[in-house]
């Protein structure tokens, strides 16, 4: 047909679809996913983006809750870095990102390297492991409180093995609480690094392990040439949650030890608490939430900085 119109002198140009469909079709699609994404976006608007604008806000005021605001520009802020408990409440919370992610992603890579090879009772493994997340903060905070005190399971097990002269209350002692306190996001956050670092051995090339074998390497060259590496996101994610975990703790900490002895285990997210309805400062406690969240996010952009892979 071409040939034909071209031997005629005449042009024929193919049959194309408008130009003016496509926009149209495209922008059909882009409507049909925000129908979609509106029921999801609305609440994540509504409960998590306009608390922190209103939260921002009100940290530039002077406000008990009750009588009228009134202006305190960055007064608020100005107490905050100069209170002499945030110094030491924030230096907690950095100690119990030891606990609540560095010591829980080593000891889920140990796992890992352990039962990756294929061990009976997998599943009866990770549900244990992984156990602790499914329980409420403040009932794992309640029980352990229990197993610390002078009559609990603790001191009772170091009895039983001759070590009586080392019970305590431990989460009541000045020199003890801090470390009793984060052992706890320890025993809780182990089983959520190792249920994800399981989940991503499964992605692993076997042929990748056959290669390392073929040249003379054991297990431990396995892991640190291929399980490792291959592991990087999935750290990167446990890194995140639990260092989240750590400088947002609240709710075990005020159930356990309320920040005793003698504010040894107080946290900022305790101190907000403290601000907000105990002494009705809630131009303060908006402040030091602003100030923590952008320790959050100084910190998690450090981790992610770290463990990003290089090209």
């Amino acid at each position: 047909m071409t040939d034909v119109a071209v031997r005629s002198g005449r042009s024929v140009r193919p049959e194309r679809t408008p130009a003016r469909r496509r926009p149209k079709r495209r922008v059909g699609r882009r409507l049909h996913g925000l129908v979609y994404l509106a029921p999801a976006l609305a609440v994540y608007v509504l409960f998590a983006i306009w608390p922190a604008i209103h939260t921002v806000y009100l940290s530039f005021l002077e406000w008990d809750g009750i009588l009228p605001a009134v202006p305190a520009g960055f007064s608020n802020y100005v107490t905050v870095f100069t209170d002499p408990t945030l110094g030491p409440a924030l230096w907690h919370a950095i100690v119990l990102i030891l606990f609540f992610a560095v010591i829980p992603c080593a000891f889920g890579l140990l796992m890992t390297a352990l039962l990756q090879g294929g061990v009976r009772g997998m599943t009866a493994y990770r549900m244990i492991f992984f156990l602790p997340q499914v329980l409420p903060l403040v009932a794992v905070g309640i029980t352990w409180r229990w197993m610390y005190s002078d009559g609990g399971l603790v001191n009772r097990g170091l009895e039983l093995i001759g070590l009586g002269s080392v019970t305590r209350a431990w989460l009541g002692d000045y020199d003890t609480a801090l470390v009793a306190l984060g052992l706890i996001g320890t025993w809780a956050m182990s089983g959520l690094c190792m249920v994800l670092f399981l989940s991503g051995v499964q992605k692993v090339d076997v042929a990748l392990y056959e290669a390392v074998a073929l040249d003379g390497g054991g297990p431990v060259r396995k892991f640190f040439t291929v399980t490792l590496p291959a592991l990087r996101g999935e750290v990167t994610i446990a890194s995140v949650i639990t260092t989240i975990a750590a400088l947002a703790s609240f709710d075990f900490v005020f159930v356990t030890t309320n920040g005793g002895p003698v504010n040894q285990t107080t946290v900022p997210g305790l101190l907000v608490y403290r601000l907000a309805f105990n002494e009705a400062d809630i131009g303060t406690a908006s402040a030091l939430a602003v100030v923590l969240t952008l320790v959050v996010i100084v910190f998690v952009t450090a981790i992610r900085l770290i463990t990003r892979e290089r090209s």
